[in-house]
């Protein structure tokens, strides 16, 4: 009997009811995850002769066994399905990925004058009102300065806000009450917040607050103030552009003031592209895209899709609206609408004609998000093929991690993990190398070495090692994985001049090409060939960079700073930074220095510079 005929067997003792079924490799791996409303019939169509996907016989040939949990109800096993894909980061599922982190405007009720501050990623909490998220290039921190400034709110830190003693430079340019000297009471203050808020809390609002605005500057007019009445005019400006941009007439119809998700879908040749609308107390605040290529998906398209917004509105960091309207019927999202509900989702809403033309406008937009990525050859996977095919790999790699390792005269060497999923980064799995420094000092090859056998120790390795460098780098690597017998395909990334003539004139220009060393391969592959895989394999390397000279540059602050001061007893922290800042002389040069010179030339007080001297002359007493 097969492994396929074995398999079958189990899967046709599976009970026909709704659950969660897990499929795990040789090394009893979870590799992917699905859903069901009747689990027999769902996984013996693995392992029957039934048609099925590329993608989904790949998968099946590396299943070695599965498990099964039972649901109450399909929205059960809505919910199960995302929780065990966070869980087990399956292979083989579709994660919905977006590595934009979107601000909200926070208004902190819980703190005394509270003010309009700009957060990204915030918690719920009792006392805080969240408004957003403001899609990038929305403008809203400009916004925020503008109604901070005009409505005189605080717009310093609580600390500094409770140890002020007299009003800042803010107050005498009239852009701050001065609530931190008790120039204004609490609950006035909070009339005048609560009228520049209302600029986020729907049109009617908004205007009210710009209404305030415009009896503000006509009340400096009549004072013959006029700079500041010109100041006001120009806020006024600002606040009118950013609402009419948020205005939409399809929107205006709703006539509500809810928080409303409006998801559409667009079904293209190759890949699937979603889209979301973000209506927020009546105003278009702006939208999200994402896509996944339909070749990928084991499971029907409709339903991929309803998983990955279900996905969507789990994440504990995503403030969920009142409402989400979605691109289906109404008979299609029974079992969703519910999961959702768990999640602080009020109310689910089906294809209606109320809703249509928002619909139809996120389906647009999702049409046309794709034509111009896939016009542009600006997809990843269209990257992320073409190095499969670079490679002659079997299936398209998905997890690429990209290394670099940062040195200076051979102090404080370290290496940097930088992770890509899906050709975008995954800063939970970025990791950080000390490296041992050696007594030849620079070694790029020996480092790398080093970094990589720690590396794959730790086993879940990579589909691809992306190195920074060239023929001779890659040859290590693949130096170390063939002493350690692990076959995982290597690429180096690297520049090339052309210098055509030696003695090139100043006003010559030195072309240079990122090139992709592929071992076996005579002649490495130019990356701006395919611009998909040449923005992947680049920003990756460029990520690698920042990331390690960032611990490197902390490693060497520390080694380097972590000088004989550490060791001077009663000096305190304060003293100490002014030392290491001046510190430009040696300790005998400084020990012919008197308590009154230490003072002065390092703007220390009197007993840390009593605590120094003792230090620098220990040695001589005793």
């Amino acid at each position: 009997m097969t492994k396929n005929d074995e398999l079958l067997k189990k899967a046709q003792s599976l009970p026909q009811e709704a659950g969660c079924y897990l499929m795990k490799d040789k090394n009893s791996r979870v590799i992917y995850v699905g859903k069901a409303k009747k689990l027999k019939s769902r996984v013996i169509s693995y392992f029957n002769k039934s048609a099925k996907g590329l993608k989904t016989e790949y998968m099946v040939g590396h299943v070695e066994s599965f498990d099964f949990i039972i649901t109450r109800s399909d929205a059960e096993s809505f919910i199960l399905e995302n929780n065990l894909i966070k869980e087990h980061s399956p292979k083989y599922n579709i994660r919905l990925r977006d590595d934009r982190s979107y601000p909200y405007v926070l208004i902190n009720r819980n703190e005394p004058f509270p003010r309009i501050e700009y957060v990204r990623r915030p918690k719920k909490a009792k006392g805080k009102e969240l408004y957003g998220p403001y899609p990038t290039g929305s403008n809203i921190s400009m916004i925020m300065r503008v109604l901070t400034k005009s409505f005189g709110l605080r717009d310093c830190s609580l600390s500094e806000f409770k140890s002020r003693k007299t009003p800042c430079l803010l107050y005498q340019m009239k852009q701050c009450l001065a609530p931190c000297v008790g120039l204004i009471d609490e609950k006035q203050y909070e009339e005048v917040l609560n009228t520049a808020i209302g600029f986020f809390q729907g049109p009617i609002k908004a205007k009210r607050a710009i209404q305030r605005l415009e009896d503000k500057m006509k009340q400096y007019s009549e004072n013959e103030e006029f700079e500041m009445a010109a100041i006001i005019r120009d806020h006024i400006l600002l606040l009118d552009e950013f609402l009419q941009k948020s205005y939409d007439q399809k929107v205006e119809s709703l006539q509500t003031d809810k928080n409303i998700d409006v998801w559409s879908y667009w079904n293209g040749s190759e890949e699937v592209d979603m889209t979301v609308y973000m209506i927020r107390s009546g105003l278009l605040l702006g939208h999200k895209n994402f896509n996944f290529v339909k070749g990928e998906v084991i499971e029907e398209i409709d339903q991929e899709i309803l998983s990955k917004i279900v996905q969507y509105y789990s994440d504990p960091e995503e403030i969920t609206p009142d409402m989400v309207v979605l691109d289906f019927e109404e008979n299609e999202i029974i079992d969703m609408s519910e999961a959702l509900r768990t999640f602080g989702v009020d109310k689910v809403q089906g294809l209606s004609k109320k809703y249509q033309p928002l619909i139809e406008m996120s389906r647009k937009h999702a049409e046309e998000t794709q034509r111009v990525r896939m016009a542009n050859l600006d997809s990843v996977f269209i990257g992320l093929n073409k190095l499969k095919d670079l490679l002659n790999l079997k299936e398209r790699p998905r997890i690429l991690e990209c290394y670099d390792v940062a040195i200076w005269q051979g102090q404080s060497p370290t290496a940097a993990q930088i992770v890509f999923e899906e050709g975008k980064a995954d800063k939970s799995k970025y990791r950080y190398y000390h490296l041992q420094v050696l007594p030849e000092g620079n070694n790029d090859f020996a480092m790398m070495r080093e970094v990589i056998s720690r590396r794959v120790v730790h086993g879940d390795l990579p589909d691809v090692l992306v190195i920074d460098g060239g023929v001779a780098q890659v040859n290590t690597v693949m130096a170390v994985l063939n002493e350690l017998k692990i076959e995982l395909p290597v690429v180096g990334i690297a520049k090339s001049k052309d210098l055509t003539s030696g003695n090139l004139r100043a006003t010559e220009v030195v072309r240079s090409e990122e090139r992709l060393i592929i071992p076996g391969r005579l002649n490495p592959y130019i990356l701006t060939k395919c611009p998909s895989l040449f923005k992947i394999i680049v920003t990756m390397r460029d990520e690698a960079h920042r990331f390690s000279r960032k611990l490197h540059h902390k490693a060497e602050s520390k080694r380097v700073l972590s000088t004989w001061v550490d060791d001077v007893k009663g000096l305190g922290e304060e003293a100490k930074k002014k030392v290491l800042m001046n510190l430009s002389m040696t300790q005998e040069e400084l020990k012919n220095y008197s308590v009154n010179d230490l003072m002065n030339y390092f703007g220390i007080k009197s007993p840390q510079a009593k605590a120094l001297r003792a230090y620098l002359h220990e040695d001589s007493d005793n």
